[in-house]
């Protein structure tokens, strides 16, 4: 049998799979949808257990509509939705439902970091002004507004992460998904010290972070049993879904630009060098190709306005 490569992409809507086989064709595909929760204006959550039932429940549709056994896939990628806050306690519980991307609660938040540390001081190390949308001032926002809760976390993961953390037990993210955190040196492509010791958030809480193409961990023997996976099976990095979209299609060099459309719509382009716009117009990014970097700019609403025009207007004609 030709080897299988399988990808996992936790997006917003649900979780999907893609079987590929040696010569890049796509052997089959699965769709799991999960909810989604605001439970006041401004809020955008979801329940990470729900991610890793999707994820199982999308591996085993993929492999059948493939008419194969999840034990013969030889490696897998993971890719999802960017900046999401997914926060554990010692005994990797989750101890809060996860901020999403989307969730705009944290102004005051981002005010002050910007007041820690000057807006001009972020975009030169992080390679953008700080926005409500990233990871960091969420985590400040749990900080400041459930103390209980900050006071018990051990570990802070992007939601792609989670699900690799179900997988091999693992703490572990890439460069690309890293970037839109707020944590990250875009510069030297690892955590930033002066950050984090500014925003008071323990080094120790961050995954190991590391190139896209690189291996992080194997397939648990616990995972390999719910899921029917290969116990060993190696787990890549991959990618934060923007990334990893904008290798799917073709730009991975300077030159060519994408558009995408999904629940946001973003704009994205590759560069050689560190993209550092002082007026913070242009958002710069570690990209999932070791060594380069890419710009983007994002419409939170592309894709998520017209799904809230079917829901709330037009709901009786689904």
């Amino acid at each position: 049998m030709t080897a299988l490569v399988l990808g996992i992409d936790v997006g917003t809507g649900g979780v999907k799979t893609l079987l590929l086989d040696a010569s890049g064709r796509v052997r089959a595909t699965a769709f799991v949808a999960h909810p989604l929760s605001t439970p006041r204006p401004r809020y955008s959550e979801q329940d990470p257990a729900n991610w890793w039932d999707g994820v199982v429940g999308a591996i085993a549709a993929v492999c059948e509509h493939a008419a194969v056994t999840p034990s013969v896939i030889e490696a897998i990628g993971l890719t999802g939705q960017m900046h999401g806050l997914v926060l554990l306690d010692e005994r990797d519980r989750v101890l809060r439902p996860a901020i999403l991307w989307n969730d705009q609660r944290t102004d005051a938040e981002c005010r002050l970091i910007h007041e820690r540390l000057g807006e001009a001081e972020m975009i030169r190390v992080t390679g953008k002004p700080v926005l409500t949308g990233f990871t960091a001032p969420k985590i400040l926002w749990v900080a400041r507004n459930e103390p209980e809760v900050y006071a018990r976390v051990r570990h802070v993961l992007l939601p792609k992460d989670y699900v690799r953390q179900r997988l091999t037990g693992a703490y572990a993210t890439d460069v690309a998904d890293a970037s839109g955190t707020s944590l990250l040196d875009l510069s030297t492509r690892g955590w930033s010290k002066r950050v984090l010791d500014a925003l008071e958030i323990p080094a120790a809480w961050m995954p190991t972070v590391g190139e896209s193409p690189a291996v992080s961990a194997h397939v648990s023997t616990e995972a390999a049993a719910r899921t029917g996976l290969a116990a060993g099976t190696p787990v890549v990095n991959g990618a934060g879904d923007q990334a990893a979209e904008a290798i799917g299609c073709g730009v991975t060099q300077p030159g060519p630009v994408s558009v995408t459309i999904g629940t946001s719509g973003v704009v994205f382009a590759a560069s050689a060098t560190p993209p550092i716009d002082d007026s913070g117009r242009l958002h710069g990014f570690c990209h999932a190709v070791p060594g380069m970097w890419h710009v983007m700019g994002v419409m939170l609403s592309a894709g998520g306005s017209l799904r809230w025009f079917r829901d709330t207007l037009a709901a009786d004609l689904l």
